[in-house]
Parts: C-alpha cells; sequence; structure tokens
C-alpha cells in the first residue's frame, strides 16, 4: 500500500484514557455510531480532527472526548503523548495518554458514539493478543493489528496506537 503523505494529512488527536480500578487499570474506549458516514461502528478512543482554535492536541482530545462521551476534563490528568500515528485514511493523529480518575458518569453522545466501555489494560498490552491481520482496500493489500475482546473487534488505528503504547512501556 503507498505511504500516506503526512504533510496533506489533517490533524487529530485521541485519548487513551486508563481508568485506575480496583481488579486493575481499563482502557476506556467508545464503539462509534452505527449511523457515522466514515468508520461507523467501529471501536475507538474519544477523539478526533484538530480544530483551529483548539492550539494542541491536548485540548483537541479532551474536547472531543467531553463531546462525545460527556466526561469532564476536572476527572482527566494527562501524562504525554504516543507518536503520531499516520492512517491510511488520512489522518495524522496524536494519541494523549491520561487518567481518568473515578468515580465518573459519562453522557453519551448517540450521534457520534453508540456506547463507552472499559477493556483491561492487561489485555490490551499482552503481545500475545496482538494479531496480524490484513485485507484488500482500494485495490491494495494491507496489514493491521487487531486485539478481539469479549465480543468487540478492536483493529486498525486504535489497536496500533495500543501496539505503540505496549512498544513504548516495553522498550
Amino acid at each position: 500500500m503507498p505511504i500516506p503523505d503526512e504533510k496533506r494529512a489533517v490533524p487529530a488527536a485521541v485519548l487513551i484514557g486508563i481508568v485506575p480500578r480496583p481488579a486493575g487499570p481499563t482502557v476506556l474506549l467508545t464503539q462509534r455510531a452505527a449511523a457515522l458516514r466514515n468508520h461507523s461502528a467501529q471501536v475507538a478512543f474519544p477523539g478526533g480532527r484538530v480544530d483551529a482554535v483548539d492550539g494542541s492536541p491536548i485540548v483537541t482530545a479532551l474536547r472531543e472526548t467531553e463531546e462525545e462521551i460527556g466526561l469532564p476534563r476536572s476527572h482527566i490528568r494527562t501524562l504525554g503523548f504516543l507518536d503520531a500515528y499516520l492512517t491510511g485514511t488520512g489522518y495524522r493523529i496524536v494519541p494523549v495518554v491520561a487518567l481518568i480518575e473515578p468515580p465518573f458518569s459519562l453522557t453519551i453522545n448517540h450521534n457520534e458514539v453508540d456506547e463507552a466501555f472499559e477493556t483491561p489494560l492487561s489485555f490490551l498490552l499482552d503481545p500475545a493478543n496482538h494479531k496480524r491481520e490484513g485485507r484488500e482496500w482500494k485495490g491494495h493489500f494491507r496489514t493491521y493489528y487487531a486485539m478481539p475482546f469479549e465480543g468487540r473487534y478492536i483493529w486498525g488505528a486504535t489497536a496500533g496506537m495500543i501496539r505503540n503504547l505496549y512498544e513504548r512501556l516495553a522498550g
């Protein structure tokens, strides 16, 4: 598959929100709304395109998280960034890693997200769960990571960013 043009990529940011739970930390994910035109019903991190007024990937990730799932910024403590992730669909995504302090309640914006859920961080960071899969897309064969978990199919950019988090922590 041709390498995406980073200079023409649309800037975006997502929140990799880690929730400390008594049974072990989890990662907050969303199931995108089935009615969306792009990436419908896919598992994703809260996030989206950078708006001109945002000023930083952190502001974008926090704004989008609040818009999509109603998580107040007061519950989020940013820790840092992962390397930008360039997608085949033309986005340059900056993953913002953060702690999400419970207890919190979410207000789902059903125009963007069908639901939010948590997946154990231990599952996501176990390389045995990082499956390499592939398919043809727009005439090119592409491979990607997939991490199926309890009936959910975490794949593509989301799984790729999780893999990058694993590699950063393992390295």
